[in-house]
């Protein structure tokens, strides 16, 4: 079944990324909460690197999550692939997200 959405669209010099979960080998990734947003963080940089990007191009991003419980641990992680100056972004509690993942983060990038 093809999906209506892709993993990234290019308009205007920004690279806007669909949110990704830690889905690996078409199934979500088990292990720690650092493990999945490891995977998260891997998925965005493929999406990423087929624009001709990486992290350092990254100006916005948003994070979902299902406990914000979950938050320092996602945020320590997902810190690990940045550097300053940080892209903006919002961290967004949701009662439920696809494939029942506890983490969606999604994108913008300028080219």
């Amino acid at each position: 079944m093809s999906l209506p959405f892709s993993p990234s669209v290019s308009k205007n010099g920004l690279v806007f990324t669909s949110g990704q979960v830690y889905l690996k080998d078409g199934k979500l990734l088990e292990g720690t909460v650092e493990e999945q947003t490891h995977q998260v963080m891997t998925n965005l940089k493929s999406i990423l690197e087929k624009e001709g990007l990486n992290f350092e191009n990254v100006v916005k991003t948003t994070i979902y999550l299902t406990d914000m419980e979950l938050y320092e641990k996602v945020n320590e992680t997902y810190a690990s692939y940045f550097k300053e100056p940080y892209p903006a972004r919002e961290t967004v509690a949701v009662k439920e997200l696809p494939l029942g993942a506890k983490i969606e983060i999604s994108m913008i990038a300028a080219k």
